[in-house]
């Protein structure tokens, strides 16, 4: 169907033709009559089908007709990530380029002053169309920047990613201070159980529209690569050596995973960028710019970029690890393959992420092609299927337990008191095997401990004085005079030794305390506090009569001199 057979506004379908913009897809075919009507819509269909058209034309057609207030918000569009609710800005510039009087403006977080200036204006003047993030929203009606009291639309685009990222609580909170007269229209690419709990309580006797839900387009070649973590940047280069280097998408499942990928890619000079939640808007910004105009060949990135972004000529779309939800893995390798093109998704399966793959295939239900490795990276895993949530991680902590301490073979002692080793039945070698021992050969031993007599601790303590040397006694007489003698020696040699040492201190000259001029008196005290010579034996001095008689001449003559 053509878009000129719809009942839309001519200025909508005017931007339509200058855009190049003719046949409706299916989810436009069905969707678009049902908003015109004022239904409540549930959209749920596969990603790069155009639902983002499906609602703004019909929405803007409406508000075009000027039975809306001027100067008032009217519609309110919710997503879940910025490069979402930026794509949905720009669409709404294009579709509404012939449409006067119908402004918009998009409200996420992470931007700088000014930005946060021109949000609270146009939310306060009233603009036509607010495109938001439920945090950034939430922010400004706590400030009470925001009036919902004329709100006549209310849409919930990538629903099914805004409950995974944890924003029931925000959504339901926003939608208390709608009026009741709003029509409401959810778009989603899965249907899980949650999004029908979330309909039944914001949607009024919706128009369910359902087409191949969860599951990617038909003409997305899938294959995969079965290997180990080591290889898988060797299968990278290799398949961009064969030339496939254009308009490349990588995903990981972490923002770390993601830098070293992107540092490995650069280090092979091979024209890459990065795109994770560390990076600030600005920069974020500059790197889609970057991508889509062609200055970079390869965009690795986390799964911000698996939702909603729409950009056409992807040509290839690398899962470097197996995403844990079957539904992140349909909107992975929905980036490729977009308005109607063809598209090529590759998946690298290392041996801890098996189980997943499988799960995923189960979910899709097909087979996934498995590419052999190029013949430099040697051999890959088997694909073996696998009956439970388990990983390579845990099998190889079982092959450790069975060669652990616990699985050792046993000793016993013998009769004699000897340790023996035995074996039990179905062991095997040290180097390896299973060691597990039947209940009959358990039994047994168990038998024979029984059967052997208890050992008492008088008859343990008689062995060990059996084991010590005997002495006869005769010798130990003679043994403890010689000690005797030796001690009795000893103590003779220290008390001549303190004698001699004695005599030798006495000889010693005793050196005079130095007393400070004017504390003679304190220097006395000092001196007998603290004098030590009266405990020691002092030596009385032998008197030269000759150097008494000399002394008074002697000193008569020093005076005379100092004279």
């Amino acid at each position: 169907m053509n878009f000129e057979e719809l009942d839309l506004n001519d200025n909508v379908l005017d931007s339509l033709y200058d855009m190049n913009f003719h046949k409706c897809t299916p989810v436009q075919e069905k969707c678009i009559p049902e908003i015109l009507k004022g239904h409540d819509v549930l959209g749920v269909a596969q990603t790069g089908t155009g639902k983002t058209a499906a609602y703004l034309l019909p929405v803007l057609s409406k508000l075009d007709s000027g039975e809306y207030p001027e100067d008032s918000i009217n519609c309110l569009i919710m997503a879940p990530t910025r490069e979402l609710a930026q794509q949905i800005d720009q669409a709404m510039q294009g579709f509404s380029y012939y449409i006067d009087g119908v402004s918009s403006i998009a409200v996420y977080g992470g931007n700088d002053g000014t930005r946060y200036d021109q949000e609270l204006k146009s939310l306060s003047l009233g603009a036509d169309v607010v495109i938001a993030t439920p945090g950034r929203l939430i922010s400004h009606m706590s400030l009470g920047n925001v009036d919902f009291s004329k709100v006549s639309f209310f849409i919930l685009d990538e629903a099914d990613r805004m409950l995974d990222m944890g924003f029931s609580d925000d959504i339901l909170k926003i939608a208390k201070y709608l009026p009741s007269t709003c029509q409401t229209i959810m778009f989603s690419a899965t249907m899980p159980d949650k999004i029908e709990q979330l309909a039944k309580t914001l949607l009024k006797n919706p128009v369910e529209i359902k087409l191949a839900v969860s599951k990617p387009a038909e003409k997305i070649r899938q294959t995969a690569y079965v290997c180990y973590e080591t290889q898988k940047m060797g299968i990278i280069k290799d398949i961009f050596k064969a030339g496939n280097l254009n308009r490349v998408i990588i995903f990981s499942g972490s923002k770390q995973k993601v830098k070293q990928i992107n540092a490995s890619l650069t280090q092979k000079h091979i024209n890459s960028g990065e795109m994770h939640s560390d990076l600030d808007q600005a920069s974020r910004d500059e790197m889609m710019f970057k991508f889509k105009s062609g200055k970079i060949d390869v965009l690795v990135a986390t799964d911000i970029l698996a939702r909603g972004i729409d950009i056409d000529d992807i040509t290839m779309v690398i899962n470097y690890d197996v995403p844990r939800d079957s539904e992140d893995y349909v909107h992975r390798i929905g980036r490729t393959a977009r308005a109607d093109r063809n598209g090529c998704a590759i998946t690298l399966v290392s041996e801890s992420d098996i189980y997943y793959f499988q799960q995923i295939e189960k979910f899709l239900g097909i087979t996934v092609e498995k590419m052999p490795l190029p013949e430099k990276l040697g051999e890959s895993p088997e694909y073996i299927a696998m009956k439970g949530k388990t990983s390579a991680k845990s099998r190889r902590q079982k092959d450790r337990d069975k060669t652990a301490h616990k699985h050792k073979p046993r000793k016993r002692t013998d009769e004699s008191g000897n340790n023996s080793v035995t074996k039990a039945e179905g062991d095997t070698d040290s180097r390896g095997g299973k060691a597990k021992a039947s209940k009959e050969t358990r039994n047994k031993h168990e038998k024979q401990n029984d059967k052997k007599p208890a050992r008492s601790q008088s008859a343990g303590n008689e062995k060990r004085e059996e084991r010590k040397p005997r002495r006869n006694n005769k010798n130990e007489a003679s043994t403890n005079e010689v000690a005797k003698e030796k001690r009795n020696r000893h103590q003779g040699k220290t008390v001549a030794d303190n004698d001699a040492n004695e005599v030798k201190k006495t000889k010693t000259r005793k050196k005079k305390p130095q007393t400070r001029k004017g504390s003679d008196k304190e220097s006395k005290a000092k001196s007998k506090k603290y004098a030590i010579s009266e405990h020691f034996a002092v030596k009385e001095k032998k008197v030269n009569p000759i150097k008494e008689i000399l002394k008074k001449p002697l000193k008569w003559i020093k005076s005379l001199g100092k004279k």
